[in-house]
């Protein structure tokens, strides 16, 4: 379950655009999210502080996990 755990923090790094991130950064500015979860119908809704220093990177890693995939080339 570790290992796991460490390479889905891997590929979250790689997603926000912090590739070089060591272990700690990743856990003080992508896992620990200081938000709160709403519940509305039937959709969750996370309420991210406004003045939060990571929420760009936060929102690109949520983007490139639920938005379209990227269009390929050949």
């Amino acid at each position: 379950m570790a290992a796991v755990a460490f390479n889905i923090a891997g590929a979250s790094a790689v997603a926000a655009d912090m590739a070089t991130a060591r272990w700690a950064t990743l856990r003080r500015k992508i896992i620990n999210v200081p938000a709160r979860i709403a519940a509305t119908g039937r959709r969750l809704i996370l309420h991210l502080p406004t003045h939060w220093p990571w929420a760009g990177r936060w929102t690109a890693l949520h983007t490139a996990a639920t938005g379209p995939p990227p269009a390929t080339t050949i």
